[in-house]
């Protein structure tokens, strides 16, 4: 049987990777943001229902133990913020279970910089000028949008005051699937993938705000001023239908991100997903205190694929997972 070597990305692609690479550390380099690396694995893993973490077993100084590998550098990177770091940025090397595609790999780099003391709304426009240095044309103007305005344009109903069985039905039609039973953020996520997120980035950049309190994940909270309900202090960037950026103003309240990480592990036991360890030893350097601000990851193997004019993220790698 021939076993296919090849890399699945040219030399001439790798090599064009490698020139994007260089003007991505010289942006952060221009701005005085450290590069820092850190590590693939760590004793918690990401209890995101929505990630799936791999883990290993393996023999360290406290004898045999259970590491989990990183799907981003998120807990290590806040740990470095609270020792007083300053600015930071890394290329990450991540990994996350079943990310399979022409847009996913389960290995993946992922480019996660903080900002202490910078807004949102700051963080954003920096993001974007990321963006427009790495791609060769240029993207449109950015425009930015909220998550329940979305909705209302593309679906006439508001996400945040919907009714559950409303939803369930709307997104059972949409994806021709049985929604019966499912929760109000798995039906919020189908409709967003399915009808919004295609039509975003397709005349500029489009910057998504004001999530549900829900997917705040490891975001601060605030009151939306239209009628004071809870809302996500984040964004997502997308462009041409892809999300590239996913932002956050950071959650610095320690006893908030515990018993947030205990909410998740609820919920995926109640999904019947495996328990992850949480990531205690961020929960004790928020209790030291990192300093406020915002950070983001961006996905540079997307970015990457749009700079290049490929179809797929495993054009821009040299080996994707399946051919490694």
């Amino acid at each position: 049987m021939s076993i296919d070597w090849r890399p699945t990305a040219e030399i001439a692609t790798l090599r064009e990777r490698a020139r994007l690479t260089g003007q991505v550390r010289a942006f952060f380099a221009a701005r005085q943001v450290l590069e820092v690396e850190t590590p693939m694995l760590g004793h918690g893993g990401s209890t995101d229902v929505h990630l799936d973490s791999l883990s290993c077993e393996a023999t360290t100084s406290a004898g045999r133990e259970r590491l989990w590998m990183q799907t981003s550098p998120e807990c290590h990177m806040k740990r470095l913020l609270a020792a007083g770091s300053g600015p930071i940025f890394q290329l990450a090397r991540s990994v996350r279970d079943g990310e399979v595609g022409k847009r996913h790999n389960l290995e993946f780099t992922m480019l996660e910089w903080y900002r202490p003391g910078f807004s949102l709304a700051a963080l954003i426009d920096e993001t974007d000028a990321l963006i427009r240095e790495v791609l060769p044309q240029d993207p449109g103007p950015q425009r930015r949008h909220r998550y329940r305005d979305l909705f209302r344009e593309s679906l006439a109903i508001d996400p945040f005051t919907a009714s559950i069985d409303a939803l369930r039905q709307l997104a059972g039609t949409r994806g021709d699937l049985d929604m019966a039973g499912a929760e109000r953020d798995d039906c919020l996520d189908l409709l967003m993938s399915l009808v919004i997120e295609p039509t975003l980035g397709r005349e500029g950049l489009d910057v998504v705000i004001d999530y549900p309190a829900s997917q705040a994940a490891l975001a601060r909270q605030h009151r939306d001023p239209e009628d004071g309900e809870w809302v996500a202090s984040r964004f997502e960037v997308y462009l041409e239908g892809l999300e590239l950026a996913n932002g956050y103003d950071e959650l610095t309240d320690a006893n908030e991100q515990q018993a947030r990480f205990h909410e998740d592990n609820a919920a995926r036991r109640a999904l019947g997903k495996p328990q992850v360890t949480p990531d205690e030893r961020l929960v004790a350097a928020l209790r030291s205190g990192m300093p406020a601000g915002s950070g983001v990851a961006l996905g540079l193997d997307r970015l990457f694929q749009l700079a290049l004019g490929r179809d797929s993220v495993a054009e821009v790698m040299a080996f994707s997972t399946p051919s490694a």
